[in-house]
C-alpha cells in the first residue's frame, strides 16, 4: 500500500450517485458522504485550494496503495484554474489477516491520509503541464524523486497545521500489528519520520510572523530545486 501518488493512464471511475454529494460548504469539490466530515477537516487546512476543483472518489483500481492523488488528464491543456483533480480512495484498508472499510479507520489518522494528498494537489498546482507530466515521469523512474515528492507532500500538510493528524497517520501505521515490516520500512524510508516532523513544527513556533510567511512563500521553489537536483543527478 503506497501512502502516495500513482500516475497511471486515466480512467473514469464510476461512484454511486447516492455516495456523492456537491458540498456547499466549499466550492468545486465532490466528496462521498460517508468521509465527508474527515475530507471538510483536511480541507479547512488548505485555503488555497477552496475553488480547486477536487473529486474524492471510491475506487478499488489502486493497487498497493490506500490513496492516490492526480490531476484529471483532459482537464491539463486548458489553463491552470480549471484543472480538476482526483484523489482515489481505496474503500478498504487490507490488512494481512483481514479487511477494514476504509471510513471505520479513526478519524483522525484519515484527516492526516487526506491531508497528505492535498498536500500533493498543492505542489501540482505550481507546475506547468509539461512539470506535471515530467513528475509523474521521473515518479516512476526514480526512487530518490519519490521519496522527495513524498515529503514534499507531508512539509505542506506540516505548515499548514497539520502535524498531529500526519503523526496519528504514521503512529497507525508503523504500528499496526496488521501490516508488513516490508510496508513499514518503506513508510519510514520514503516520507518525514515523526522526528522530522516535530522538528518542523518546532522551528515553525520558533519564527515570528513574518518568518512563518518566508517559510511557505519558500514552497513555491520546493519543485525547482527538486527538478535541478534530478537534473544535475542524470
Amino acid at each position: 500500500m503506497r501512502f502516495g501518488v500513482e500516475f497511471a493512464p486515466y480512467k473514469r471511475i464510476h461512484t454511486s450517485r447516492n455516495m456523492i454529494i456537491k458540498d456547499t460548504e466549499t466550492i468545486d469539490k465532490e466528496i462521498p458522504n460517508v468521509i465527508r466530515n474527515e475530507v471538510i477537516s483536511a480541507l479547512a487546512h488548505y485555503p488555497e485550494l477552496k475553488t480547486t476543483r477536487i473529486r474524492f472518489k471510491f475506487t478499488r483500481s489502486l493497487k498497493g496503495s490506500i490513496m492516490a492523488a492526480r490531476p484529471q488528464v483532459s482537464t491539463l491543456f486548458g489553463t491552470r484554474k480549471n484543472r480538476t483533480y482526483d484523489i482515489l480512495i481505496n474503500p478498504v484498508f487490507k490488512l494481512q489477516n483481514s479487511i477494514e472499510p476504509i471510513h471505520q479507520v479513526d478519524s483522525k489518522v484519515l484527516i492526516g491520509w487526506i491531508g497528505h494528498e492535498l498536500g500533493h494537489i498543492m505542489d501540482y498546482e505550481q507546475r506547468s503541464t509539461f512539470g506535471i507530466a515530467r513528475f509523474g515521469l521521473l515518479y516512476w523512474l526514480s526512487k530518490t524523486y519519490i521519496r522527495k515528492a513524498e515529503r514534499v507532500a507531508d512539509t505542506f500538510a506540516v505548515h499548514r497545521g497539520m502535524a498531529p493528524y500526519i503523526l496519528a497517520t504514521k503512529d497507525f501505521i508503523l504500528s499496526h500489528s496488521g501490516l508488513s515490516q516490508k510496508y513499514k520500512d518503506k513508510i519510514a524510508r520514503l516520507y518525514l519520520s515523526p522526528d522530522d516532523i516535530v522538528q518542523v513544527v518546532e522551528e515553525m513556533q520558533q519564527s515570528n510572523a513574518s518568518d512563518k510567511d518566508d517559510i511557505l512563500a519558500e514552497e513555491k521553489d520546493i519543485t525547482t530545486n527538486i527538478e535541478q537536483e534530478e537534473q544535475q543527478s542524470r
